[in-house]
């Protein structure tokens, strides 16, 4: 019996755009195979508590909260806090407003990826994997694994430099990223918990990390005027290239491509029945409610950071900082030069420089902050990388290997560079990963919009023209500034063969990324660009296709 053929081309080739099943969230599915493995990550699911006729109720927004704030920890990883600092340091208070528009910007990509899982019961892996052709989701599958590696070796970085500080130097760095091998047993054992009580432990790092930036917040008591019109008012006076370079990194920083496919699995937690219309509605409220609470709660946090370095350090020289840090009896005051030059600091420099302004207690608060970073970062990475590996390739391994794998690739090159070089390389190689998951985002952005406008995934719930415009709009300037940021890293490298072999890579990317504007421009309404359909006017009846390849 032939399978039905994806979503894509019902909506193409027969030019309906009506569902043909009242279910909503029906996807027809394109291999209909009986062994072919469900998502297994979630083992229970959180019922919703019935019967409401209220148009808000606190018990519902109970009962929904959890996987928001687990996608908001993305917004705080190790990446992010460092992305924030050197903002504060750069710029002062004036790149504030680019971190709101950045996680505004955030949290409406984040929306549809919500919408996407509540409607469809299906995250963005697994969508991609009925809807695109074979070749096209194994180089999706490849660049979303790519960039979870390289959210995990920033995590691995961050945590190993919190052990350093928290231990006084005792624990050199390349100890402390073999000591992050034990996040694996950490998750292992938090993930036995159960579901609810999981949520409510990355909740509690997420309190660590607010109260610990916040407390560095209060001790350098920044000037709120400056805060708030930093915020609200779109300027940078005075600001040059390193400025707009900072302003871009920002927006890599938070807009992460794994957060994508990671929101659009969460939501799958809770018990929602979705063949009732009312219910996926509400559904879709208390969730876009939840991630709006948990955003604003991450931009508070990441606030805080750039605020303390933006009052405490903005203009300082690398001779101040030193001449500070010999008078308070710091150790580390060589790590500074005895120049006249900007202060440049990072994750270690920067908790170096408040033990020296602020003393001791402001350096430890600071690693306790970094390490509950890295280890929220890690559990919602290695969620990221299960859902990314079950849902394109359909390989269902435990937990446990998937850490040891994803952890494996992401420590060996991170312990070689910690081993025989110095702090100084692992701030390289962090730039370099930051570049790496910007080149990413195009392969998560582009997928999500293309199907969340498509009636015959979405039904009632496809994106509208406005947010179709919108979200093209948003596409295209994301990745044209990450793009921006690439290129402008590249030159900055000075070298002829990575040059040039990024110049090669730079075709096959760009080709694979208008395949997918392609397919893309087809879902917003762009019939004069499927090619099938200017053969075939009329229905087109699709024989039986294996594995899905059409």
């Amino acid at each position: 019996m032939p399978s039905e053929h994806s979503a894509l081309k019902n909506h193409h080739q027969s030019g309906d755009t009506e569902p043909a099943s009242p279910q909503y969230g029906t996807i027809p599915p394109t291999d209909t195979s009986e062994d072919e493995p469900e998502c297994s990550t979630f083992e229970e699911r959180v019922a919703i508590p019935a019967g409401s006729s209220e148009i808000f109720s606190f018990r519902k927004l109970w009962a929904f909260t959890g996987p928001g704030f687990l996608m908001s920890i993305a917004f705080l990883d190790p990446g992010n806090i460092e992305s924030d600092l050197e903002s504060g340091a750069i710029a002062g208070f004036q790149l504030l407003w680019v971190l709101l528009l950045s996680t505004v910007i955030g949290l409406l990509l984040q929306r549809l990826a919500a919408r996407l899982g509540v409607v469809t019961g299906m995250h963005l892996a697994e969508v991609c994997k009925r809807e695109y052709p074979r070749v096209p989701r194994y180089i999706l599958w490849l660049m979303i694994e790519l960039a979870i590696i390289g959210s995990d070796m920033q995590e691995v970085i961050g945590t190993a430099i919190a052990f350093n500080l928290l231990s006084a130097g005792r624990i050199p760095v390349w100890g402390g990223v073999i000591i992050t091998v034990g996040d694996t047993l950490v998750f292992l054992f938090c993930d036995k918990w159960g579901l609810r009580k999981l949520e409510a432990f990355f909740g509690l790092l997420i309190t660590v990390m607010a109260i610990t930036f916040g407390y560095e917040y209060v001790v350098v008591a920044p000037d709120q005027a400056q805060v708030v019109k930093g915020m609200l008012i779109p300027y940078c006076r005075d600001c040059g290239s390193a400025q707009l370079e900072q302003a871009i990194g920002i927006v890599g920083a938070v807009i992460m491509p794994h957060n994508i496919y990671l929101h659009s699995a969460l939501v799958k937690s809770r018990e929602i029945d979705r063949n009732n219309k009312e219910e996926v509605k509400e559904a879709n409220k208390y969730f876009f409610i939840e991630a709006s609470i948990a955003l604003f709660v991450s931009f508070l946090i990441n606030v805080f950071v750039v605020a303390v370095f933006a009052e405490a350090f903005y203009g300082k020289t690398n001779m101040q900082v030193h001449q500070q840090c010999n008078q308070s009896g710091s150790p580390n005051a060589d790590i500074f030069p005895y120049d006249n030059q900007t202060l440049e600091v990072d994750i270690y420099k920067g908790g170096v420089v408040l033990g020296c302004y602020f003393g001791p207690a402001a350096l430890y608060i600071w690693a306790v902050g970094i390490f509950a970073a890295g280890q929220s970062s890690t559990m919602t990475g290695t969620y990221a990388g299960q859902f990314v590996m079950e849902g394109f390739i359909q390989l269902n391994i435990s937990r446990f290997a998937r850490v040891l794998l994803t952890r494996s690739v992401a420590i060996i090159p991170t312990l070689l560079v910690a081993f025989f070089q110095d702090l100084n390389r692992l701030t390289v190689m962090n730039d370099l990963l930051n570049a790496l998951q910007s080149i990413q985002l195009p392969f998560a952005l582009i997928p999500i919009l293309t199907f969340t406008s498509l009636p015959s995934i979405m039904n009632d719930f496809a994106n509208g023209l406005f947010w179709k415009i919108g979200g093209a709009l948003t596409t295209v300037a994301i990745c044209a500034i990450n793009v921006y940021f690439v290129v402008v890293y590249v030159t900055q490298l000075n070298i002829l063969a990575v040059n040039i072999i990024t110049g090669l890579l730079s075709v096959a990317y760009f080709c694979f990324i208008v395949y997918l504007v392609w397919k893309c421009l087809i879902a917003l309404g762009v019939s004069c660009l499927d090619v099938s359909c200017r053969r075939n006017p009329g229905p087109v009846l699709v024989e039986d296709q294996s594995d899905s390849d059409s």
